[in-house]
């Protein structure tokens, strides 16, 4: 409430101080025209209507008058126009800048969360088999259960220090020809593992062959997957799809059966930071880093990256690279 308050406050003198500017602005253009206006009364009573080039010096009196009305006239618009830029461009830059200070806040929120809640499993797991005397099957579901949580801890590293890399260009791209068919197997084999409670179902074509880093292109895909299983309902499939289409191109599609997401957010998930609905944010994990990640990493490979509804629940995400030949 109070920085909304303080918000108010800095837009309302911010406001205040435009409008000051303006008015003061129209008040000299004002005085100037008056005075134009006074100075050619003035030179006109100065002159004898009797001598022979009065009306001649009368028009230049009026000429003159007129160029500077029309020059007044000029810098005012000038200046007006140079006034409500720099305002225009404040205004946005404030913008923006409040709108990444709450991404940030809502950032750290969330990484504060998304650290402490894999931390506490862990360390209550891990005291638990120093207290207690366990049976062999409950030992291995608590270890089981520590490395989900540190697997967890694991991408969520590894998104943050990716995204800082990549935005400071401390990252190098390799180009290597990668199988993206055995990668994704290889991806979803490790979700099946880490998450046997949850249905996956798969079409790979295997000899669908890419130019890129394979670090970063498993990254792309993880992140759609995990993704997916953020907002998969229990009892659901997730599919993933890995095809070749006529446009010699590679097609990764994740669909997901989830409650899907409102038209005005879909242009937005690839925002740093952004997480879908209030009600979305609070009940699901994540920071609002993979999707923004995912993009850079399927631009940085010359590739497209888009989402459209799965009918008649939840939503398609859809990635293209283009096909190379192995």
């Amino acid at each position: 409430m109070q920085s909304r308050k303080k918000l108010r406050y800095i837009f309302l003198i911010y406001w205040f101080l435009l409008t000051y500017i303006v008015a003061c602005l129209i008040w000299w253009f004002i005085i100037l025209y008056n005075q134009n206006q006074q100075m050619t009364d003035l030179k006109l009573q100065q002159l004898h209507p009797g001598t022979a080039s009065y009306h001649e010096k009368v028009s230049d009196i009026k000429e003159a008058e007129k160029r500077k009305t029309a020059q007044y006239i000029g810098e005012g618009v000038i200046f007006f126009l140079l006034i409500m830029a720099g305002a225009i461009f404040v205004y946005r830059a404030v913008r923006r800048q409040l709108k990444i200070s709450h991404e940030q806040q809502n950032f750290m929120i969330a990484i504060t969360h998304e650290l402490k809640t894999p931390i506490a499993i862990a360390k209550l797991n891990v005291e638990t088999l120093q207290k207690r005397k366990l049976d062999e099957v409950q030992q291995l579901r608590l270890i089981y259960n520590t490395l989900q949580e540190v697997n967890r801890l694991n991408s969520l590293c590894n998104n943050m220090l990716l995204s800082s890399q990549m935005e400071a260009g401390g990252y190098i791209v390799t180009d290597e020809h990668i199988n993206m068919g055995v990668l994704v197997n290889n991806c979803i084999n490790d979700f099946k593992n880490r998450f046997p409670n949850k249905n996956f179902v798969s079409f790979i074509e295997n000899e669908a062959f890419v130019k890129g880093d394979h670090l970063l292109l498993e990254m792309a895909v993880n992140n759609l997957i995990d993704n997916a299983i953020k907002y998969t309902p229990k009892e659901t499939n997730i599919t993933i799809n890995l095809s070749k289409n006529s446009n010699s191109e590679t097609v990764l599609q994740v669909k997901d059966e989830g409650k899907g997401i409102a038209d005005i957010e879909k242009g937005k998930v690839f925002d740093k930071f952004y997480r879908v609905g209030n009600a979305a944010t609070k009940s699901s994990k994540g920071t609002g880093l993979g999707l923004y990640l995912t993009k850079r990493i399927v631009k940085q490979h010359n590739g497209n990256i888009f989402l459209t509804d799965n009918k008649p629940s939840g939503i398609i995400f859809t990635i293209t690279f283009p096909l190379i030949k192995n």
